[in-house]
């Protein structure tokens, strides 16, 4: 049936035009921003995943930054104490030399002094953001140091910050208000480090920083310098005392190369655990620019078509008035 009042070509071309141009619509919006899923209302799960998921990286990238931080600090204190050890070493040999018969243990003992004020100084510069794990000057001990390691989202959704801890008690070279936390200011007794008790007789530390800082007290026993009546008995327990604390410092140097090899290697894993969910991500939301750039080209030759179409369909209804001419 034809009809003036009722055009069914026309509007089922329209209804087909408006469907091509809502589809081009949507291809031209992913070709424009490269994403297949931009909004919630283009796939809720896919979206709701895929900005969790971004919000999670940010942190990821922060924890990487915190690992460069938290590795300069180390970085610093093992730099110091790879220094200290140097100069303790120094200090031995020292002390073994002024073991010789004969030897102006007063020269060597200026030398040894020399050696003592290098490790306060090495100490105190070992300091980095504020951080200082080699020297305390407070009256609380520095206590366990934090590097910010990895961000963990769990399976129920839970999410926390792990960290790399370290205990300063094992770094601490000097402490001027309690002697006893540090390295080179705790009195150590020499009869403890030999086979025989009755070898070794004294209880020495190695610097006394009331020399320097008036509100300091040295720890309860002697401090490791030498005289010309230095006795050899007690140049063995200085030495002795000497090598222990060396022990003790390459000991504490290990635990914080270990410390600096794992933050290396977590942030390896990181930057490679960032890439990764990036990836992921794009997996979910991202565009095939390929397929999106041949669709958007077939719909423009549909919506060419289509609106030939509706013309072809909107004339149909002027061949009626061929009926009424004469």
């Amino acid at each position: 049936m034809t009809s003036i009042l009722t055009n069914s070509a026309a509007m089922a071309a329209l209804q087909t035009l408006r469907s091509i141009d809502t589809n081009m619509q949507t291809t031209q919006a992913r070709v424009s921003s490269g994403l297949r899923v931009e909004t919630a209302a283009d796939n809720a799960a896919y979206w709701s995943i895929a900005t969790t998921m971004r919000s999670d990286n940010r942190a990821i990238s922060t924890v990487a930054d915190a690992l460069g931080l938290g590795a300069a600090k180390v970085d610093t204190a093992y730099t110091a104490l790879e220094n200290v050890i140097d100069v303790l070493s120094e200090i031995k040999a020292k002390l073994v030399a002024a073991r010789e018969p004969g030897v102006d243990k007063t020269k060597i003992n200026d030398e040894i002094k020399e050696l003592k004020n290098q490790l306060v100084s090495a100490a105190q510069s070992a300091s980095f953001s504020g951080e200082n794990w080699l020297y305390n000057a407070g009256t609380d001990a520095l206590g366990v140091k934090s590097v910010v390691a990895s961000f963990v989202r769990s399976a129920d959704g839970n999410v926390k910050v792990a960290t790399l801890d370290f205990d300063t008690a094992n770094s601490v070279l000097i402490d001027v208000e309690n002697p006893a936390d540090g390295y080179l200011t705790k009195a150590i007794d020499a009869s403890t480090l030999a086979s025989d008790p009755t070898a070794l007789t004294g209880d020495y530390y190695l610097i006394d920083m009331s020399k320097t800082i008036d509100s300091a007290t040295p720890d309860t026993g002697t401090e490791i310098e030498i005289t010309n009546d230095t006795t050899y008995e007690e140049l063995d327990a200085m030495i002795s005392v000497t090598d222990f604390i060396l022990k003790d410092l390459t000991n504490a140097a290990s635990t914080l190369g270990a410390i600096t090899k794992r933050i290396e290697m977590q942030e390896s894993f990181v930057a490679t655990l960032g890439d990764v969910i990036d990836k992921g991500i794009g997996r979910l939301v991202d565009a095939d620019m390929n397929e999106e750039s041949t669709r958007l080209k077939a719909l423009q030759t549909q919506q060419q078509l289509g609106i030939q179409s509706l013309s072809i369909a909107n004339s149909s209804a002027e061949n009626i008035l061929q009926l009424f001419r004469q």
